[in-house]
């Protein structure tokens, strides 16, 4: 199905709503983005809404010349320079993830959420300063690479991947992954999963047909809780 302006616009801000409920939420700060496939027109949260009153109207176009864009709006615009494969990016600063970047720990392949990132994680060394500069938000870019997830050290994340849906699941399932390394290593010592075998688990566990399915799930908890409020009816 095509998208529409007005349908990624929604997808981005549901994005929003959902990230806020699993911990992405941090005053106004932290924000998502799409680029759908085969447009050069990249649609993003505007500056100055937490992520869970984001509606769909404060999804803008990211050229616009009259939109007020977060500072570190050069993350986004530089992933998709330096990835074509890329559909849609998140930034923010999830508690576990952040504190992880905090520490000199790596990430291990401890569960079936460590799958995802069998192929590892990066990380952005060179500052914990706000990314506002087009030289910075290339030197993340480079820092990610071909990867789903490169940490900002003393700062947050940054996730990318092919789609909302796909970024959305990449960046709750990273902050799950950490989340759970930190509770298993207080209760001894850890068993990590070998790589090869996580990266043959791959296939079945993240197949792009369950993607739909984790999406309408998670706007129906996101409805559940309340959190529908100015957003399109079921």
């Amino acid at each position: 199905m095509e998208l529409t302006a007005q349908s990624v616009r929604e997808q981005v801000a549901w994005a929003c709503r959902i990230l806020a409920l699993e911990g992405y939420a941090d005053l106004t700060l932290g924000h998502v983005s799409a680029r759908p496939g085969g447009s050069e027109t990249v649609y993003i949260k505007r500056k100055g809404v937490a992520l869970d009153e984001v509606e769909p109207d404060d999804v803008v176009d990211l050229h616009d010349p009259t939109a007020d864009l977060h500072l570190e709006t050069v993350l986004h615009t530089e992933v998709y320079a330096h990835r074509p494969d890329v559909g849609a990016v998140v930034h923010g600063h999830p508690p576990y993830a952040t504190a992880f970047g905090a520490t000199k720990a790596h990430l291990e392949l401890l569960t079936h959420d460590s799958v995802l990132f069998a192929d590892g994680i990066s990380f952005f060394e060179e500052t914990p300063e706000l990314i506002t500069e087009r030289e910075q938000g290339r030197a993340v870019a480079t820092a990610l690479g071909a990867r789903r997830a490169v940490i900002l050290r003393n700062h947050g994340v940054v996730v990318a991947d092919k789609d909302v849906r796909w970024v959305v699941l990449s960046a709750i399932t990273l902050e799950r992954a950490i989340r759970l390394q930190a509770i298993a290593s207080t209760l001894g010592e850890l068993r990590p999963i070998p790589k090869e075998l996580a990266q043959s688990m791959f296939a079945d566990k993240y197949q792009e047909r369950f993607l739909d399915e984790y999406w309408a799930a998670w706007i129906r908890r996101a409805r559940r809780a309340g959190a529908d409020e100015g957003m399109p009816p079921a």
